[in-house]
């Protein structure tokens, strides 16, 4: 769920970074898509906040730091809009780099392939991940960026539908109004007002 500030920290930084000020429609709706996420994370309700509830929010809130640097490089990388595979490409290097040097460094670096785990490894990274952050490197340069946080909280949605749908789990009523509330949000920030037209004379 505190992954999810990137919607309000990339809106407040591309404000006051990027001289990217947000529409009245954008602003209306990044709280909206906040609670709606909110509530998809099942953090309301009993028992939701684990063993270790400091420590949690201590790494939701680092990753949403993350996380939302992350769109705003990605994005000022991403400028030559010719080649959007450039910048992201860079990021998945320094990642693996990054990666494999931690992996050694504690001990846990394990190279050997296994099945079936590599497999569904390896199904993630050249879907979600080449594919859907491709797409989303293409959009980044094009859309304000307080607009491309807000529609990337779609990726909770998905998360609750994919969970209904291929692992037979059952959301409670507070995680399907989240989804409710964060589809409203995306579409209260994408839909342009209708322009009133003049009736011919």
């Amino acid at each position: 769920m505190l992954a999810n500030l990137q919607v309000v920290l990339v809106a407040v930084a591309a404000w006051l970074l990027l001289g990217e000020r947000p529409t009245a429609r954008v602003a209306l709706a990044v709280p909206l898509v906040f609670a709606g996420a909110v509530l998809i994370s099942g953090a309301v309700g009993s028992g939701a906040y684990g063993s270790d509830p400091a420590r949690g929010a201590v790494y939701g809130v680092l990753a949403a730091l993350a996380y939302s640097g992350f769109i705003l490089v990605l994005r000022e990388m991403g400028r030559d809009l010719r080649r959007p595979a450039g910048p992201l490409f860079a990021a998945t290097l320094m990642a693996t780099l990054a990666a494999g040097i931690a992996g050694a460094l504690l001990g846990d670096l394990d190279l050997a392939p296994s099945w079936p785990a590599h497999g569904w490894l390896v199904t993630l990274a050249l879907t979600s991940q080449v594919i859907g952050w491709l797409l989303i490197a293409i959009a980044l340069p094009r859309l304000p960026a307080s607009l491309t946080s807000i529609v990337l909280t779609v990726q909770p949605v998905g998360s609750v539908l994919l969970g209904i749908l291929l692992l037979g789990e059952d959301p409670s009523a507070l995680q399907l109004a989240g989804v409710a509330i964060v589809v409203a949000g995306i579409i209260v920030a994408t839909t342009r007002a209708a322009r009133r037209t003049l009736p011919a004379a």
